[in-house]
């Protein structure tokens, strides 16, 4: 939906509208982790990118057919904390290398049939 491009629906997050609870008229985007919520969903990349070319288009609105004021801020939320998950889990750790008698890495071809 924000970026334009396709991709499979295990590779997006299904958005949908809320209906406001507290006496408001704000509408709220939230995620549809289980993508069975009732009504109009959208798909966007799992990305703060993508939310945010989706905001700036405002693709949220014809999406969803929303004709009151929305707020996606639980999609926000939710995309920055997996992608602040994501950056903590996949630090990488320093590679080491063993070197074998002749120079070469030792994982360097390991289908080779010479010695």
């Amino acid at each position: 939906m924000g970026c334009r491009e396709r991709d499979g629906r295990s590779a997006l997050l299904r958005v949908v509208a809320a209906a406001p609870t507290d006496g408001t008229r704000v509408v709220l985007v939230r995620p549809d982790l289980a993508r069975s919520s009732p009504g109009r969903g959208a798909w966007l990349h799992p990305v703060t990118a993508c939310l945010d070319r989706a905001e700036k288009r405002r693709a949220f609105g014809r999406a969803l057919r929303l004709t009151s004021a929305f707020d996606a801020s639980p999609v926000r939320a939710f995309l920055e904390a997996a992608e602040q998950h994501t950056a903590i889990v996949s630090v990488p750790e320093p590679m080491v290398t063993e070197k074998t008698e002749s120079g070469f890495d030792a994982d360097e071809h390991p289908m080779s049939t010479q010695q």
